[in-house]
């Protein structure tokens, strides 16, 4: 039965290639990537949703509660064991790993990446882990897109722009956003726009998006009603709402590498699990706003119901204290990127998107709310710029603040806040690009050099392998031969360049023709001169593991047309520019063709 359906199948592939064009058919596969990627992410939302309210209906609002001590810690192990024992795969920061698989694997993505993050987010944050449900979602669709395009035979070229409509259907889907959603793949996937990916791209997020409004409705996702109105005047707070964004922006990125690197210390994966757990509990316990995505606290300040954020904490009660309600806001702000770095380093499965999301809503409320409270008292919305604080801090965290400003106009429908959001999100981008080149996604690949990037040259030369550029056809010579036997080898090469190598085959120095022209001639020299005294040492030598970015910076810095490559010592072969421009004039055609 196997067999007969993969010959049927060979057979479909084979009427596919010669009655539908590539361009088309990608079209087909996209639209049943927005279908797939958006399934998923109403699973997922439901899941969370489903879970977390099963866990927490009864919690009382109005005191502590010891449940929030207890659920992070059960959920994060939960999804720690299930990754370990069940998944036996790395599937923790979703967009980075989809990152990864564009610039270093052809943009492959597994079979389980299209099902474990959904699952393993699913407990996490039902449970209660400060993370979000967006970086899992955009690591479905992209496997979702990878794995299918795979099936029926698609380029490298074709895959990527798969991936990327998975990406982008999965954020449509989770957020009724289809413009984020292509923004998001453009912004932070840094896929190119040309003429053969943005028809897939808005097939894939309108789809997706499609499908969550026939399940879910037509409403926003957070309800939002502008009472106040924007004016002129008030932009000079905007800007000052900007530049905290920005700085604030730092903070959580900052934060967030620090216990990352701190989490990536621990030997022992059953400690660095109870010692996040342990650090988890506390923090929810204390803050009950960082229990789960937190969304209920944005809807809460979007609504202007400010003392509901101190809903089910220790500190019931005091919420109408303006003292005490600033500072609860800015000890929230402050600890989320503990509790989101701490959930995923414990072992949790969760994403960044809806924790900076929640982060510039408290920020934007805290601005405006303080302002409001204190000798200047402008009287700005403080619902108002909580809504444009979301578009500040996720624009900065992100380094995508066209994706922040439409993810935010099409959360909320707030249209008529446009002004304001270009504005606080254009300075917030600008003040963090000042501190930190690369997202937050970006920077663990831009550190390893495997990124691949908006800048074309660069994006090219990481497809580009040592080893595929590699010339073997050099002929090699010894230090112990005579000139005699040099002219002989020379006699029957077709290069100019030999290689001298020891027993050991190693790589001891080179032969310039050029630079023995004037004695080849001279018979009386031919059996008293040895290699080893006219050889030179290469300018520089070049490591089969070496990443051809750091090659050409070789070629740049030493001048030379032909460097060795050698592995721990041994003589490989060479390299030459002209085989780099050739390959990269190859790959760039191949990959950036309209």
């Amino acid at each position: 039965m196997t067999t007969r359906f993969q010959e049927t199948f060979l057979r479909f592939l084979m009427w596919r290639e010669r009655h539908i064009k590539e361009k088309n058919f990608v079209l087909i596969l996209a639209f049943f990537v927005g279908i797939f990627s958006g399934c998923a992410a109403i699973v997922l939302k439901f899941l969370i949703h489903f879970i977390s309210t099963v866990l927490t209906g009864q919690i009382n609002m109005e005191s502590g509660n010891y449940l929030y001590i207890l659920l992070p810690a059960a959920g994060v192990l939960l999804s720690a064991l299930y990754v370990r024992f069940v998944v036996r795969d790395n599937i923790s920061h979703g967009v980075t790993r989809v990152l990864y698989a564009i610039s270093q694997n052809k943009s492959r993505l597994k079979r389980h990446n299209m099902y474990t993050s959904l699952l393993a987010s699913s407990v996490t944050i039902g449970f209660g882990g400060s993370v979000g449900a967006e970086g899992p979602i955009v690591c479905t669709g992209a496997a979702i897109g990878s794995n299918l395009g795979q099936q029926f035979r698609m380029s490298p070229r074709i895959l990527m722009i798969l991936v990327g409509c998975g990406a982008a259907a999965g954020i449509a889907g989770i957020f009724k956003a289809p413009i984020a959603g292509m923004l998001f793949t453009l912004e932070v996937l840094m896929l190119d726009l040309t003429t053969v990916s943005v028809m897939p791209l808005l097939i894939a997020s309108i789809t997706s998006t499609t499908l969550a409004y026939a399940y879910t409705g037509y409403e926003f996702e957070f309800f939002f009603a502008q009472t106040e109105d924007f004016y002129i005047s008030r932009i000079p707070y905007v800007i000052g709402l900007g530049l905290v964004c920005g700085f604030v922006s730092l903070y959580f990125t900052r934060v967030m590498n620090m216990m990352e690197n701190l989490f990536r210390r621990f030997s022992n994966p059953w400690l660095k699990t109870t010692v996040g757990c342990v650090i988890l509990s506390l923090l929810v316990f204390l803050f009950p706003p960082l229990y789960g995505e937190g969304y209920g606290a944005i809807v809460g300040l979007l609504a202007g119901d400010t003392s509901s954020i101190v809903n089910g904490s220790i500190f019931y009660g005091e919420g109408n204290q303006v003292w005490f309600l600033a500072l609860f806001i800015g000890l929230v702000i402050a600890t989320k990127a503990f509790a989101t770095s701490t959930t995923n380093g414990a072992g949790g499965v969760g994403g960044t998107f809806a924790p900076s999301l929640y982060v510039g809503c408290l920020t934007g409320f805290l601005f405006a709310y303080m302002l409001n409270n204190s000798w200047i008292d402008p009287g700005i919305s403080n619902k108002n710029f909580a809504l444009i604080g979301m578009a500040g801090v996720m624009s900065a965290v992100m380094h995508a603040p066209l994706m922040a400003i439409f993810l935010t106009v099409e959360l909320t429908g707030s249209y008529e806040l446009f002004l304001p959001l270009l504005i606080v999100s254009t300075i917030a981008y600008g003040t963090i690009k000042v501190f930190e080149p690369y997202s937050i996604y970006t920077m663990r690949l831009a550190k390893r050099g495997e990124l691949l990037t908006h800048h074309k040259d660069k994006a090219v030369l990481t497809l580009l392998k040592v080893n595929s550029v590699i010339e073997t056809d050099f002929l090699p010579v010894y230090p112990e031969m005579t000139l005699k036997e040099m002219v002989d080898v020379i006699s029957i090469s077709k290069r100019n360049l030999f290689p001298v190598i020891n027993e050991k085959k190693e790589l001891v120095g080179v032969v310039l023709l050029d630079d023995i022209r004037n004695i080849m001639f001279r018979p009386e020299l031919y059996r008293r001169m040895r290699v080893s005294t006219f050889m030179a040492m290469p300018p520089a030598q070049i490591e089969i593991g070496d990443s051809m970015d750091s090659v050409m910076k070789l070629f740049d810095t030493t001048g030379a047309w032909n460097l060795p490559v050698v592995e721990k010592g041994i003589y490989v072969g060479f390299v030459s520019k002209s085989k780099i421009f050739n390959s990269y004039r190859r790959v760039l055609r191949h990959y950036c063709e309209d």
